[in-house]
Order: structure tokens, then C-alpha cells, then sequence
């Protein structure tokens, strides 16, 4: 029998259309394999499961009755600690933020999956405020990975990654500000996009500022474009908002990468990558030269952005803290606290110096692009190392960016990046391949994913632990 925790969003919503499927048996589903696993690996901070069986019963109402909000109607979802939603706690993973207070809002992306019919199931962890790669914090302690419950999920959506890849929510919005949906997809063999600025709109407005993006995080490259069809309405909260889109991300998503041409970068000419995933990325380089793409292994000329983005991001978690009383520097998470001090540190010229930096950076990715439809390089050097811990064993810094040096780049730019699994390490952990394209070329980003993904097996991949659950039930 087909496990519904596990089917995409497009095969729920062909069963509830033939009334083969139903949503409440599709969320009971979800909140079942929330009980199984979650204990396991710390996905969720808040599950309403009375709530969601009740919004999922509506649904089932609407669909029997052929009216049904639209395709995304009843599908089981989750949604990070960082976005404001209408009756629930957004703690942020902080101690600073009491639980009672005037919950009375959605964000623009959380608005428009309610207003979509989606069953929204709870919230999902993030380290506090969002701030670094891993996904743990004082307050809701370590989040794993559905591939070994004593690796990290990678951050700051690990939550929501780890969520969706053990079907405890169909799919889940996140947030990305140096790489926090990207990071975790890599890690959780799950796929994630960081759509351009501004295409999903964002409110409040995050401390970090242009930085940040929120993105769909879900099992396939399809669901992520349906995902973003929902997630893209304009919102007049969001000073710099992109009008709604005038068609679907699902059109063209199965035209393929024939004549595509493809800048292959397997290191960005500074990174160092453990050999497996270098051999796994390099293999999936090659599915798209014979799916017909034309691809050119490059350096694209640019030096690690790290320093200028270090201002932007240590100014932004200086900003954090700026609305809370004193003393609050001593109650939140260590490694968080140095980065408010060294942003505490830095003057309007360094912010503008950093600037300066992520301006040249666009120009020259987006001179690469005149001659390019897309970049590929790896999403991340490394596989998952263990989690409750900053960063690899032996490595040479704690600092989450030392280890993230292909995402961060394109936050800086604003560019949309797709992180989809393209392999494993031969213990069995995920490996990602990011796919980077022009600002606005969005579709194009997830056309070329898609291309990847139907040629490969890797998406579909059960995890271990749901593997051992299995086998524990036989």
C-alpha cells in the first residue's frame, strides 16, 4: 500500500479529485508519521493536530462538493519558526520571545498557502533567529536528519527539511538568507529553491534584510514549482514585492535542458570538496550533457564574497537585538552573541564597503549569465556531519559559513537557487546539486532541475529512518 505520508502534492491532489484519496486521510497520515518519527528528530516546535484535522475536513468538503480552493486544497504542510502565522506562538527559537502575545497575523507566504486550502500542521524548528547553517537552539535544543537521527539537518530550515523528507508535511515554506533552504535540501536529500528577491513576499522584514528570501521546500523539483505558484502573490507589506506572476512555474517544467548551455563550476575556484560529493556532483553534470545540455566546466572569476558578506550578516544580527531589553546578549545562543558584538563593531562605511562587494558580485554573475542559461556547482562541499555541533569535526572554524561557500554568494546577488539530491556518500549520506540562474529566470532554474530529476532515482529514495521504522513494524 502506497505510503500518503510520502506522495507529492500533483498525486494527493489527483486523488482527492477522483475521490480515490482524501485530505483527512492524507494529513492523519502526516500527523501518524509526526508520532513515529518526530520524537526522533526535533522537526516540530507546535503541531495542531485537532486544527489541522479540522481545516482538512473542510477541504474534504470542498472537493466532494467539485469546489475545491485550488489543486493545493488539503495538502498536509508545515511551516518554519521564523513566519508570523495567525493563532500560533513564532518563537524563533529564542528565549527572548514569550509564547503569550498577539498572534493575529500571517505572512504574505503563510497567508497565501491558507488561502490556497492547505492544511497547515505546525511549526517547524530554527536555530534562534535564523541566524547560522545547523538547526539547533537553547530553547528547542537539536534537530536531525531523516537519513541518521545523529546527523545534523543542516540550517536554518532544518526543520522544515527534515519534516518533509520523513513525510511529516507533504511540503513546507522556508527561509534562505545565506543559504538556510539550500543547506538542509543538500543535507536531507530533499529539494529546495531560493526563488529571486522579491518574488515571494516577505513581512516583517527581516533583520538581515535584502539577504533574505523565503522559498518552498519539498521532495521534488514539481512540487517546489507548484509550491511557488501559491507562494508569489504580491503583498503591499512588502515594500519590494514583484508583482504576481502571470503564469504558472509548472509551464515549460517538462521541456528539458536540450541546447541548454550550462556553466559547470565544480568549485567556484576556492572551495575544496570531500571527494564523494565532488564524484556525485560530477556524475550528475554528466546526466545533463546527455539529456542535451551544453556545458562548459568553468571558474567564474570571483573571489569568496565571505568577508563583505560577514558585515552584511553580522550587521543584521546586531539589528536582532536592538528591540530587546537589556541584558538579552546574555540569553541567547553563544556563537549568535559574537556575531551581535562583532556587528556592534562596524560603522556605515564597512556596511557600505560590503556593499560595494555584493554590487560587483551581480555584475559579474550577471555578465556570466549572458554567456550561460545556468550555473551548476555542488550546493555544498560536505555531506552531514554530526549533529549538536557547529561544524565538521576537525575543521578549522566554527563559523557556519566556513562551511557554505556556494550558497551565501547568491544571496548576495538575489539570484534563485535550486538545491535538488543528486547522490549519496557511500555511508549513505545525501548529496545536492545546486543549479543557479539569472535573476527572474526562476522557471528556468526548475526547468533544468526537473531535467535532472527525471532522469535519476535520487528523490525517491527512502531514509533510513523511515527504512528502520519499517523494518521495526515487520
Amino acid at each position: 500500500m502506497t505510503d500518503l505520508s510520502m506522495m507529492g502534492a500533483a498525486e494527493l491532489a489527483e486523488g482527492y479529485r477522483s475521490g480515490d484519496l482524501s485530505p483527512v486521510e492524507a494529513t492523519q497520515a502526516a500527523l501518524d508519521a509526526i508520532s513515529e518519527h518526530d520524537e526522533a528528530v526535533n522537526a516540530y516546535v507546535l503541531v495542531d493536530s485537532e486544527g489541522a484535522l479540522s481545516a482538512a475536513a473542510e477541504s474534504e468538503k470542498r472537493w466532494r462538493g467539485n469546489s475545491p480552493l485550488g489543486p493545493a486544497d488539503g495538502i498536509p504542510t508545515a511551516i518554519k519558526d521564523i513566519l508570523i502565522t495567525e493563532g500560533w506562538p513564532t518563537l524563533r527559537g529564542s528565549n527572548l520571545i514569550a509564547a503569550e502575545g498577539d498572534w493575529s497575523e500571517d505572512a504574505p507566504s503563510v497567508a497565501r498557502l491558507r488561502e490556497a486550502g492547505c492544511v497547515l500542521l505546525g511549526k517547524t524548528t530554527t536555530p534562534e533567529f535564523a541566524w547560522k547553517g545547523v538547526t539547533d537552539s537553547i530553547r528547542q535544543g537539536v534537530t536531525t536528519n531523516p537519513w541518521g537521527a545523529d546527523l545534523t539537518s543542516g540550517g536554518s530550515s532544518g526543520g522544515s527539511a527534515t519534516a518533509v523528507g520523513l513525510g511529516m508535511g507533504t511540503w513546507s515554506v522556508g527561509t534562505d538568507g545565506g543559504g538556510s533552504v539550500r543547506i538542509p535540501a543538500s543535507f536531507t536529500g530533499t529539494t529546495a529553491l531560493k526563488p529571486t528577491y522579491g518574488l515571494i513576499p516577505h513581512y516583517p522584514a527581516s533583520p538581515f534584510g535584502t539577504l533574505s528570501h523565503a522559498g518552498p521546500m519539498t521532495r521534488s523539483v514539481r512540487d517546489a514549482a507548484a509550491m511557488l505558484d501559491l507562494l508569489t502573490g504580491f503583498d503591499a507589506r512588502d515594500w519590494s514585492a514583484m508583482p504576481t506572476p502571470t503564469s504558472s512555474f509548472l509551464e515549460g517544467l517538462d521541456d528539458g535542458v536540450e541546447g541548454l548551455r550550462i556553466a559547470f563550476s565544480p568549485n567556484l575556484g576556492f572551495v575544496r570538496n570531500d571527494p564523494e560529493v565532488e564524484q556525485a556532483v560530477r556524475a550528475a553534470v554528466q546526466v545533463l550533457v546527455d539529456a542535451g545540455a551544453v556545458v562548459e566546466e568553468i571558474d567564474p572569476g570571483f573571489a569568496d564574497p565571505v568577508e563583505a558578506f560577514h558585515v552584511l550578516w553580522f550587521a543584521g544580527a546586531a539589528k536582532v537585538l536592538e528591540s530587546y531589553p537589556e541584558g538579552s546578549l546574555d540569553r541567547i545562543d553563544p556563537g549568535l552573541r559574537r556575531c551581535v558584538e562583532q556587528g556592534r563593531e562596524l560603522s556605515a562605511s564597512d556596511f557600505l564597503d560590503a556593499t560595494a562587494v555584493r554590487m560587483d558580485l551581480g555584475l559579474k554573475m550577471a555578465l556570466l549569465h549572458e554567456r550561460y542559461d545556468v550555473l551548476v556547482t555542488p550546493t555544498m562541499p560536505i555531506a552531514a556531519f554530526p549533529g549538536g555541533q557547529p561544524s565538521p569535526d576537525g575543521w578549522d572554524s566554527d563559523l557556519w559559513t566556513s562551511w557554505t561557500p556556494y550558497t551565501y554568494p547568491f544571496n548576495m546577488t538575489q539570484q534563485p537557487a535550486l538545491s535538488v539530491p543528486c547522490g549519496f556518500t557511500s555511508d549513505e549520506r545525501p548529496v545536492g546539486l545546486q543549479v543557479v540562474g539569472r535573476r527572474h529566470a526562476d522557471a528556468l532554474v526548475l526547468r533544468a532541475g526537473r531535467a535532472y530529476e527525471q532522469r535519476t532515482d535520487w528523490a525517491s529514495r527512502v531514509p533510513t529512518l523511515i527504512r528502520n521504522a519499517e523494518n521495526g513494524r515487520s
